[in-house]
């Protein structure tokens, strides 16, 4: 339940009122600040409050940004104020302050300055303190030497220190005028601007793909409208594409052609239903932790399982391709975990410092700057790391008019050159750049790398001698242990404990890579060898295994991990943490597996007993995963998050 405390002089006929209600919000009046206390002492410390000015004038998509956004503990535009339970002792405090006047009531402002302004939080018709910090001055009203209640509250929570949110209005207005001719003014602001537009042109992603930007976006956001008013949830549109993607890869999986257009076809409306859940959720201010992962999550889940039912169609004609369905993920995955450990790594970075100077900027940067300043080589770049609406078409339309195998031929291609393009670019910018990396960045490569119980006691034991080892050395190392895992699983005799050896070298190398603190300029790349090293093991074993059902089997094994660990990415990235250390532990982790991977291809009595191996371990990876993922998600207390809309 929400409760909004009108305050101020009222206003006949406002429609504020009416407004406040129809967000959800219970209704109450103060006369004065000591009766805005006793109000907010009133209500449960477990409901979100609004100090509302009554002489409020706006449009009602600014109150409901302002109001209504469950990710931010304090939010606020001129004359508007909230606070979610978690911030409620902060606004009493605040409160508390103003109503025994040890907070400035009035400004320094005086009477004949221009005060109305827009853009940035809106129009304000104060200017003891502009509502935003670069907004032009477009209109001017009469000035009020006053503050309004909510405005000195917020002045008094950011000086206490809270973090209030101050929400990008551009062409909305909210305004607090006190004169007739300010009011006529603010409302005729108000006319002019149709915040209904602003709103569906919020609801799109500020930055995207060619293809979703231009093909998608310009009706997906009207389907989204249309969820809303029909009271669907951002989860539910996500169920619903999920569901029409795996009816698609059903559909790809009869082998037939008319299946295969039907999975085209299907795959592209599941991605229309993919960009309306973000829509709705931007449009509707429906921000949740769950929504955020089920949206992510859907995504992989939906990719891999049309790559499966493509590989199935293939085999009813006679092709069998599940080796390229099993490359497409584990290229796919790496390269997600790629994007994943580098933005970690320089999410909160600061520049490298000569002679007491921060570097700023690199070659790289000042490159992509340049390039950036020629509009159409934004969408080019957009468009050859193949994101997800360019690969979703990509792969839509061959299934249509081609085979699966060249569909996968297709993908391989497009989505190595990508890889190579995107992780040259960012070397680059690590090597260059040099920026001092934080705790929780370091701490952060730690956990995606996923080290499990064995490379934790190689770790330990040679925590000592590692601190001293170069900075690009642990990543050397990281590699040269992969590529013997690799490498012997690919050429050593299958039924031979050399598979083992080579897995026991990764074990050793894995562990020293991780001994250390990752905050090398090169560290980031570590968790993402660890990936690629674990599934390409997987891959070669089972390639290699000339047994009926291998290759389905590691297809799920490998499915199964990328679960965990896209998930490990989603809890870091949500500001959750990442999972704890006893599901790690319980997963083996990635040396761990691969070490059972191994043991299994060089101990097994007979060829046939591997796809039996795999597919036991992969249901007990995905038991394990799932269920403590699930309960995570669902009873988590993580703030809520979501992807950022557009400017308005």
């Amino acid at each position: 339940m929400s409760t909004a405390i009108l305050t101020g002089t009222p206003v006949p006929g406002s429609p504020l009122e009416g407004d406040l209600r129809s967000l959800g919000f219970d209704v109450r009046t103060a006369p004065d600040a000591a009766g805005a206390l006793s109000l907010l002492a009133a209500v449960p410390t477990a409901d979100r409050v609004a100090l509302v000015d009554q002489r409020f004038v706006g449009h009602l998509h600014t109150l409901r940004l302002a109001l209504t956004d469950p990710r931010f503990p304090a939010a606020a535009v001129t004359g508007a104020l909230t606070a979610r339970p978690e911030a409620r002792a902060a606004l009493s405090a605040a409160l508390t302050t103003v109503t025994n006047g040890t907070a400035a009531g009035r400004t320094s402002a005086t009477t004949d300055a221009p005060a109305v302004r827009t853009g940035g939080t809106g129009v304000v018709t104060e200017t003891g303190r502009p509502a935003t910090r670069s907004a032009p001055v477009t209109h001017t009203a009469p000035v009020t030497t006053e503050l309004p209640l909510a405005d000195r509250v917020t002045a008094a929570l950011e000086a206490d220190g809270t973090d209030v949110r101050h929400p990008e209005l551009g062409s909305l207005v909210a305004a607090v005028p006190d004169a007739p001719a300010a009011r006529e003014q603010a409302l005729a602001a108000v006319a002019a601007v149709d915040d209904e537009a602003v709103r569906l042109r919020s609801a799109v992603k500020a930055r995207d793909g060619f293809f979703t930007t231009f093909c998608i976006s310009p009706y997906s956001r009207y389907l989204a409208r249309w969820c809303a008013r029909r009271g669907l949830t951002p989860n539910q549109v996500t169920t619903a594409s999920l569901l029409t993607a795996l009816v698609a890869a059903g559909c790809a999986a009869t082998g037939t052609r008319g299946g295969f257009v039907a999975a085209g076809l299907l795959l592209l409306f599941s991605f229309v239903l993919d960009c309306t859940d973000g829509q709705l959720a931007r449009y509707s201010l429906q921000y949740s932790t769950l929504g955020a992962w089920l949206d992510a999550t859907f995504d992989r889940a939906k990719e891999y399982a049309y790559y499966a039912g493509l590989a199935l169609g293939a085999a009813r004609g006679g092709d069998d391709i599940w080796a390229l369905a099993l490359a497409a993920m584990v290229l796919q995955s790496v390269r997600h975990y790629v994007d994943f450990a580098f933005n970690e790594a320089n999410a909160d970075s600061t520049a490298a410092t000569v002679n007491g100077k921060a570097v700023v900027g690199t070659p790289t940067t000042a490159l992509s700057s340049r390039l950036d300043s020629v509009g159409w080589t934004v969408w080019v770049r957009r468009m050859i790391v193949l994101p997800i609406g360019e690969r979703w078409a990509m792969i839509a339309v061959l299934t249509a008019v081609t085979t699966p195998r060249i569909v996968f031929y297709a993908l391989l291609a497009g989505c190595a050159f990508a890889a190579c393009y995107t992780t040259a670019g960012r070397v680059l910018r690590s090597v260059t750049r040099k920026a001092v990396r934080t705790d929780r960045a370091a701490q952060a490569l730690d956990d995606l790398a996923d080290t499990g119980p064995l490379a934790e006691l190689v770790a330990r034991a040679v925590r000592r001698p590692a601190r001293a080892l170069p900075g690009i050395l642990p990543l050397l190392i990281a590699v040269a242990g992969g590529a013997a895992a690799v490498a012997t699983a690919a050429f050593g005799p299958l039924g031979s404990p050399v598979l083992v050896l080579g897995a026991l070298v990764y074990v050793i190398t894995s562990g020293i890579a991780v001994a250390q603190r990752m905050g090398g300029p090169l560290d980031w790349l570590v968790p993402p060898v660890f990936r690629a090293t674990e599934y390409c093991a997987v891959l070669v074993i089972a390639a290699r295994t000339d047994v009926p059902g291998a290759l389905p089997a590691a297809f799920g094994l490998v499915a199964a991990v990328a679960y965990h660990h896209y998930d490990t990415v989603y809890r870091i990235r949500g500001g959750a943490g990442a999972p704890p250390r006893g599901l790690v532990r319980a997963l083996g982790g990635h040396e761990g597996r691969t070490l059972l991977v191994a043991a299994l291809a060089a101990f097994s009595t007979a060829e046939s007993d591997l796809p039996p191996g795999l597919t036991v371990l992969a249901v007990v990876v995905a038991v394990i995963a799932l269920t403590e993922s699930i309960r995570f998600w669902v009873s988590s207390g993580a703030p809520a998050v979501h992807d950022e809309g557009e400017t308005a």
